[in-house]
C-alpha cells in the first residue's frame, strides 16, 4: 500500500514537474518579457519598435542570433530581401543553407567524381541557389503586390471620399487585399497604430516594398500633408497611371518574346544534346566520362553554360 502511495505521489509530482517546466514557466517568463517591454514604452514610437525589434529574429539559435546581431550592416539586405520575399525563414536559416548545398557541392565534386579545381565554382554556385531563391519569390511577390496596388488605391480614395480618415483607409485596405498588399498595408497600419508617426511608417512602407508606385504613393500621401489637396483625387490619378505603366510593360513583353524564346532554346540546346547523345551513343558516353579529362571538360561546359544562361537573360531583359 505504501509502495502504490509513493508511486502515486511521485507521478503527480512529475507529471506537475513538467507542467511547470514546460508551461507554466514559458508563459510567466513571456509574461514577465510583456510588461518589461510596456514599462519602458515613456514615448510614441517605442513600443512599435519592441514589437519590430522581436519580429526580426535572425536565428532561433540564441548564441547565434547575438553573433548575427552584431553583424547587422552586412546581414541586413538579406534580412530585407527575406522580408520582402513574404517568407517565414530567419537569416541564420538561409546562411546554413547556403553552407550545406555548398558543403555538398563540393563534396560531390571534389570526393565523389576526384575533380577538386571544378568543385570550388560549383560550390560557389550552389551557395548562392538558396538566395537565388529568395530572389525569385522576391520578384514574383513584387509584381503580384504591382499588379494589386491600383485596386489598393482605388479602394482607399473611395474610403476617404466616404469622409473615412486616411488610416481608417490603410486598416480597410489591410482587411480586404489579399496577400501580399493586405499583410504589407497592415504592417503600415500597425505601426502608426502603435505610436510610430505616419510620415516615418509611410518610409518604412517605401523601404520594404521596392516598387516605384510604392514610392509615388508615399510621396502623394505626404506631400499632401504637409501642402494639402485632394488626396482622393491624387490616388485615383496614381491608380490611372500605374494601370498604364502596366499596359507598356505588356506591349513590351510582346514585341520581346521573340528574344526571350530565342534565348530558352539556345540554353536548352547543349544541355539537350548532351542528353540526346547518351541516349543515342551510350558506349562513347560512358568511356567519354569515365576518363578524367571527359568529367573535367563536362563540368567546364556546364560552368560556360550557366555564364551563358545568365549573360542571356541580362540580354533579353528590358527595364521599363
Amino acid at each position: 500500500m505504501e509502495f502504490v502511495i509513493g508511486t502515486f505521489v511521485g507521478v503527480v509530482a512529475i507529471v506537475g514537474g513538467l507542467y511547470w517546466l514546460l508551461v507554466e514557466r514559458p508563459d510567466a517568463q513571456d509574461e514577465t518579457a510583456v510588461r518589461r517591454r510596456l514599462r519602458r514604452v515613456a514615448k510614441p514610437g517605442v513600443l512599435a519598435k519592441a514589437v519590430a525589434k522581436d519580429q526580426e529574429r535572425l536565428s532561433d539559435v540564441g548564441a547565434f542570433d547575438r553573433m548575427l546581431a552584431r553583424a547587422g550592416d552586412v546581414i541586413s539586405p538579406l534580412q530585407l530581401m527575406i522580408q520582402q520575399a513574404g517568407l517565414k525563414v530567419t537569416v541564420g536559416t538561409v546562411l546554413l543553407s547556403c553552407a550545406v548545398a555548398a558543403a555538398l557541392a563540393f563534396a560531390f565534386f571534389s570526393i565523389y567524381l576526384g575533380l577538386p579545381l571544378i568543385a570550388i565554382p560549383f560550390a560557389a554556385v550552389a551557395a548562392y541557389l538558396p538566395i537565388g531563391y529568395i530572389k525569385w519569390m522576391r520578384s514574383r511577390r513584387m509584381l503580384k503586390f504591382e499588379e494589386q496596388f491600383p485596386e489598393a488605391m482605388d479602394l482607399l480614395a473611395r474610403a476617404l471620399r466616404a469622409g473615412h480618415a486616411l488610416t481608417t483607409g490603410l486598416a480597410m485596405v489591410a482587411d480586404e487585399m489579399k496577400e501580399p498588399i493586405g499583410p504589407e498595408f497592415k504592417v503600415l497600419y500597425d505601426e502608426q497604430n502603435f505610436g510610430l508617426p505616419l510620415p516615418q511608417a509611410l518610409k518604412n512602407f517605401a523601404t520594404r516594398i521596392p516598387s516605384l508606385d510604392a514610392r509615388f504613393f508615399v510621396t502623394a500621401v505626404l506631400t499632401q500633408r504637409d501642402a494639402g489637396g485632394n488626396l482622393s483625387e491624387v490616388l485615383d490619378n496614381l491608380a490611372r497611371i500605374i494601370r498604364d505603366r502596366f499596359r507598356v510593360k505588356r506591349q513590351v513583353r510582346v514585341i520581346s518574346a521573340h528574344g526571350r524564346i530565342t534565348g530558352w532554346v539556345l540554353s536548352a540546346l547543349p544541355t539537350s544534346l548532351g542528353l540526346l547523345f547518351a541516349f543515342t551513343s551510350p558506349d562513347r558516353y560512358i568511356e567519354f566520362v569515365k576518363h578524367p579529362l571527359g568529367m573535367q571538360m563536362v563540368g567546364g561546359a556546364l560552368l560556360l553554360q550557366v555564364f551563358g544562361v545568365l549573360i542571356i537573360k541580362k540580354i533579353v531583359t528590358i527595364e521599363y
